[in-house]
């Protein structure tokens, strides 16, 4: 756990969230400022940055997958759409790395 960091706060139960899915690599919360009708957080318990960080982390990047398609079932999702912002310049804000899970409407191309 990186003691500065709000998603390993959420993890430990330090900061409240809505909980959506976990399991023994993964926690799932509802985003504060949901972007469609499903927009789910998932993050790996441990910390790694960002995504070039956790390549370094076969298992825990595996762990992460697996926790996306686990919740997907979960909540019956045939089509949603995966996106992991890596750097401040693309939209990353919290330095944990994290998949949005979105679905519940059409999404057009860009995202926006």
């Amino acid at each position: 756990m990186a003691a500065d960091c709000l998603f390993c706060k959420i993890v430990a139960g330090e900061i409240p969230s809505t909980k959506a899915y976990e399991d023994e690599h993964a926690y799932g919360f509802q985003d504060i400022d949901p972007k469609a009708d499903t927009h789910v957080l998932i993050v790996p318990k441990k910390h790694y940055a960002d995504l070039p960080d956790l390549a370094g982390a076969p298992e825990a990047a595996a762990g992460l997958v697996a926790a996306i398609g686990a919740f997907a079932r979960q909540e019956g999702l045939t089509d949603f759409r995966t996106v992991f912002n890596t750097g401040a310049g693309v939209g990353q804000t919290v330095f944990h790395v994290h998949a949005h899970v979105l679905a519940g409407r059409p999404f057009g191309w860009p995202p926006g």
